[in-house]
Formats: C-alpha cells, sequence, structure tokens
C-alpha cells in the first residue's frame, strides 16, 4: 500500500467516522426519549392518584379523610401490575406505607422482582452487543445526574419530589444507577381529596427501555456504517490505484530514463483527460526534447569536430611545410595561409560559441514588445550611413498602414537575426543594388522579407541552408571567411520566438529568377 493510498483511505475513513460517530451520540433524541418517559410515568401517576384518591380513603367523622394503607397497598398493586414501573406510598408523615417490590408491606423481607429474559443471543451477537457497549463508552455524556441510592427505610427526606409532592406539587427527578449503570426516572403526584393532601405516590422505572431503544437505533447505524464503510475502502482503493499507479509507474519509468543512454518510453496516459494525463504527456514531450536535445549536441559536437579538423589540418601542413622551405617568398605565402587559418579557426570558434550559448540565452531573457519598423528602420540607417559607393542600397518599404508593427520577443537576437540575412543579401548582390525590407500584418502575425537582386538559390537547397555549417558563396569570394551558422543561428532564433523562416526565389513575368527572398512569420502583439 503506497503512502498516498493511506492518506487517501485516512480521510475517507476518517470523515465518515465522524460522521457516523456524530449519529450514534443521538444526544436529542435521547433528551426527547427521556421527556416522554417522564410525561408518561406522570400521566400514570395521576391515574394512580386519582384512584387511591377516590377508592383508598375513609372519611372518618373524628380523623377526617384518611388514607387506608392496606387498600391503597392493595390498589397500588394492581394498578401498577401491567406496568413496568415501581410504586411507593408516602403517607403524609413522610413515612412509606407501600411499595410493589415489597409483597405484604413496610419491613416484609419478601420482595418483588421482575426476572431478565433468557438469554438467546449467541457469540457474535454477544460480542457485538460488547463491542457496542464499549463504542458507547466512548461517546460524551453532556449531562451530569445525582447518584440514586437505596434506602433500607426510605422516608420522604430522601427523595426531593416526594417532598414537593406533599406539598401539593407534582414533581419528578433524574437520577443516574451505579448498580445498572442506567437512569432511573421517578414521578411523585400528591394523592389529594377536595384539594387536601393525604399522601404521596411515587412511581419509578429505569432507562432499560431508552437504552433498547437506542441500542436498536444504533445498531441499524451501525450496520449502514459498515457496509459505507466496505464502500469507503473499495473506492478508496479505487480512487487511488487510479492515482498512486499511473503517478508509480511514471516515477518508474523517469528513474529508469535516468543515467541510462537507451531510451526509455514513458507511459501515456493522455487518454485520462485528467491532471495525471497532462503529467504524462508533459512528461513524455520533456523526454522527447530531451532526448531530440541529446542528439542535437551529438551532431553538432560531430560537426564542431569536423569543422575544427579542416583549417586544423591545413594549418598542420602549413607549418610543416614552413620549416622545409629557404625560399623567403614561398614562406611568406605560406605564413598568409597560416594567417587566414587562424583567422578562420577564431571565426570558427567564435560563431560555435555564440550557437552553443543561444539555447540557454533565450531561455533566460524575457521577452518584450519590439517594434519591428523601428528595429528596420535603425539597421537601414545604420547601414546607409557607412556603406561605400558599390555597396547595395536598404530600402525600407512599409505600408503607411503599418507603421507600428508590435511582435513579443528579445530585440537584440531578432536584429542579429536580420543582420544575418542583411549581411547574405549584401554578399550575393551587385554593386549599387538594392535589397528591401518590408513588414506587413499577416493575420494575426507579422510577416517580414529581405529581398535581393541576386542570383538567387539553387532549388534544391532553399531548405539545406539553414543546416548547420552549409555554405553556399558567390563566385569569387575568399574560402573559410564564413562558418556557416549564420542561418542556423538565425532558424533557431526565430523558432525560439514561435516564429517561421523560410527562403524562396524571386520570379519575373516570365518565371526567371531576379534574386532570393529570406522571409519570417512572427506572432504578433494584439
Amino acid at each position: 500500500m503506497s503512502p498516498l493510498t493511506r492518506r487517501i483511505l485516512a480521510v475517507n475513513v476518517l470523515a465518515l467516522a465522524l460522521l457516523a460517530g456524530g449519529f450514534l451520540y443521538l444526544g436529542k433524541y435521547q433528551a426527547s426519549l427521556i421527556g416522554q418517559q417522564i410525561e408518561s410515568l406522570k400521566t400514570q401517576g395521576e391515574v394512580f392518584a386519582a384512584a387511591l384518591g377516590e377508592g383508598a380513603v375513609l372519611d372518618s367523622v373524628d380523623e377526617g379523610e384518611v388514607l387506608l394503607p392496606d387498600l391503597a397497598r392493595q390498589m397500588m398493586r394492581r394498578l401498577v401490575e401491567p406496568t413496568r414501573t415501581r410504586a411507593r406510598l408516602f403517607d403524609v408523615k413522610g413515612d412509606i406505607i407501600g411499595d410493589s417490590r415489597v409483597l405484604r408491606g413496610p419491613g416484609d423481607s419478601v420482595q418483588v422482582l421482575k426476572l431478565p429474559p433468557p438469554e438467546r443471543e449467541g457469540r457474535i451477537l454477544h460480542l457485538a452487543h460488547r463491542i457496542y457497549d464499549w463504542i458507547v463508552s466512548l461517546l460524551p455524556r453532556h449531562t451530569s445526574y445525582p447518584i440514586y441510592r437505596e434506602s433500607a427505610s426510605p422516608r420522604a427526606e430522601d427523595y426531593a419530589e416526594v417532598v414537593r409532592a406533599l406539598r401539593g406539587e407534582t414533581s419528578a427527578a433524574i437520577r443516574s444507577d451505579p448498580a445498572t449503570g442506567g437512569l432511573v426516572f421517578s414521578v411523585a403526584m400528591p394523592i389529594q381529596r377536595y384539594k387536601q393532601v393525604l399522601g404521596v405516590v411515587m412511581l419509578s422505572t429505569g432507562s432499560g427501555e431508552i437504552e433498547e431503544e437506542l441500542r436498536t437505533v444504533r445498531l441499524e447505524l451501525l450496520r449502514i456504517f459498515g457496509v459505507a464503510l466496505l464502500v469507503t475502502v473499495l473506492l478508496s482503493f479505487y480512487l487511488a490505484g487510479t492515482i498512486a499507479r499511473p503517478v508509480r509507474r511514471l516515477a518508474a519509468a523517469a528513474e529508469r530514463t535516468r543515467g541510462r543512454r537507451a531510451r526509455v518510453e514513458i507511459p501515456d496516459f493522455t487518454r485520462r483527460g485528467d491532471e495525471i494525463g497532462d503529467l504524462s504527456g508533459s512528461l513524455r514531450e520533456m523526454t522527447d526534447e530531451l532526448w531530440e536535445r541529446m542528439s542535437a549536441i551529438e551532431r553538432f559536437a560531430a560537426d564542431v569536430a569536423h569543422e575544427i579538423k579542416n583549417p586544423l589540418s591545413s594549418l598542420r601542413s602549413a607549418v610543416e611545410t614552413a620549416t622545409r622551405i629557404e625560399n623567403p617568398a614561398n614562406q611568406r605565402r605560406l605564413m598568409a595561409i597560416i594567417l587566414d587559418d587562424v583567422e578562420r579557426l577564431d571565426r570558427l570558434i567564435t560563431d560555435i560559441s555564440d550557437a552553443s550559448r543561444l539555447d540557454a540565452e533565450l531561455g533566460r531573457l524575457e521577452v518584450a514588445p519590439i517594434d519591428v519598423v523601428a528595429m528596420l528602420g535603425a539597421l537601414v540607417d545604420v547601414h546607409e550611413a557607412t556603406r561605400t559607393d558599390d555597396s547595395p542600397r536598404l530600402v525600407l518599404a512599409i505600408d503607411s498602414s503599418d507603421r507600428e508593427l508590435i511582435v513579443p520577443g528579445i530585440e537584440t537576437r531578432l536584429s542579429q537575426v536580420f543582420l544575418n540575412l542583411i549581411g547574405n543579401a549584401i554578399s550575393f548582390s551587385p554593386p549599387q543594388g538594392e535589397i528591401r525590407l518590408t513588414a506587413r500584418y499577416d493575420g494575426r502575425a507579422v510577416l517580414l522579407a529581405v529581398e535581393d537582386e541576386g542570383p538567387g538559390i539553387p532549388e534544391d537547397k532553399l531548405t539545406a541552408i539553414f543546416d548547420r555549417f552549409y555554405t553556399e558563396r558567390p563566385l569569387g569570394e575568399k574560402f573559410g571567411t564564413h562558418s556557416g551558422l549564420g542561418l542556423s543561428i538565425s532558424k533557431r532564433i526565430v523558432e525560439a520566438h514561435r516564429g517561421m523562416i523560410w527562403a524562396e526565389n524571386c520570379k519575373d513575368a516570365s518565371g526567371a529568377t531576379i534574386g532570393a527572398r529570406f522571409c519570417i512569420r512572427l506572432p504578433a502583439e494584439l
């Protein structure tokens, strides 16, 4: 069982247990049963008192109205026989004259007690009742009652309700019985004849019926709780399985991926349509990107080693040859070759260093709104201020309705892209030619283009020119002046800005190539 499964199970079971405990408490229900029991005793007491006041009172000339003890005891025994209550009679002096649990009267040693019913419950039911008693003992009891004490020779002073009844009041009391662990309810009613108090009848009963009723309700609630607990546990395991098992598989796959050269496939849970599916998709995309990045690093390292090897080989041959040549003119030519190779190595290393820092720099820098028109205008102004008479002219062609073209990005890097494209266009443009820079809105994006009047690009090389270390230079240009990384770096910068870059040839009406066009499409900031 995973820790997540235990937490889910604990939370669900705890909530259900708290709810069940609240139901098992039944405080208000118990109070209502106690109130009903007291009202029932009062009703019985009124009947008993009325019957005794009419049938067990003698109208004596000498003493007036007198309660007859023997007749009152007999009537009380008959009246209390159908009920489960205990009845006691007190005279006006507070002495007890009758008790339904004593056979003949006060002082009699023969007591009448009802035996409990025979136990018919089995061991399982007995165990269930013991568990129930233990659970009930844990429930809080908000009300505390005075202790019920049974006296060998009880008097009215032992019971406050009897004292009040002797004053003509109907009174009730609730006491706790340590012997049974329950409660004792008692009601005292005055026996009156023409408003004269002749004695008191006290009815009392235990809380057995109430406890039995509460036991029945609580056992039914426990059965419901047991079924709900079983369903909750099963659903908790199901829920934990749908969460913990996929997460565990994803964690295991990620652990296998770490430190392994062989690729490990991340489980696909994207069909779930939930957060775990999103996590699975993100891990798969992250893993694919990492492997692609590792492959790119390996290819880049191989390409770098290959490109550096060529000038190093040339440099080594020139150095070895220079040691065997004594002709000063030939030595000067070899030294020029060595200098060109060193410059080529320096240029190559600089471009490689820039390319290697590019991804990390693009990931750290924050994008900001860039006015493309202002950026291109600054590049045109710098070029026009420094160009010679034979250099091509830069022309910024912007529609009057698109004076503000805003894109989110890193201005220094986007400027680097256009400097690379303008540099390539200058290399291929004829003297005093024209290079056009255009920009316009294209839906929710900004479309930019750099057009020259050069010989164009071979149709089969329109894609290959963006590969690393690929060079396609004009005839007569000195070899080694370009590293072949400019367009590759430009492509990575544009793609980091969630844009696209591509190359195409400009055609005239007859379909002949009249120049090359590099297009960049960047998302606009609307």
